[in-house]
């Protein structure tokens, strides 16, 4: 009966470990469809869009959004947007061309990360495609 406690102590740390690290939650459902999925304090979720078309609608949706552009690197596999929120948050938007019909969109908010700004981000991006 000790061993049965035991082993039941010892899978429950563990899955609260595994919970807590923020190494990898999906986000089920999360701004339509597609893979989404938080991955230390970044959203990755993958677009149905081409890579020139997933970068254009990014920079659409920070001009929609009013974030000031900081900076912008581009080469042909990967686009790189930083830009600022009226609150002075630091994002960083990337979208990596994956195959010819699909790109991904990696969202980082400040140093830890802002899941709700993220998907909102994210939810943006998609309705520009």
């Amino acid at each position: 009966m000790k061993t049965i406690w035991k082993l039941c102590a010892v899978s429950g740390v563990i899955v609260l470990l595994a919970s807590l690290s923020g190494c990898v939650a999906v986000v089920a459902g999360a701004a339509g469809a597609g893979t989404v999925a938080w991955v230390q304090g970044r959203l990755d979720a993958t677009l149905d869009a081409n890579f020139d078309r997933a970068e254009s609608a990014a920079n659409r949706a920070v001009a929609q959004l009013q974030f000031a552009k900081i900076s912008e690197e581009k080469d042909a596999l990967t686009a790189t947007l930083t830009v600022r929120t009226a609150e002075d948050k630091k994002v960083v938007i990337k979208i990596v061309r994956v195959g010819a019909a699909a790109s991904q969109a990696q969202i980082r908010v400040g140093i830890f990360g802002d899941q709700t700004l993220s998907l909102t981000i994210l939810e943006k991006i998609r309705a520009n495609l």
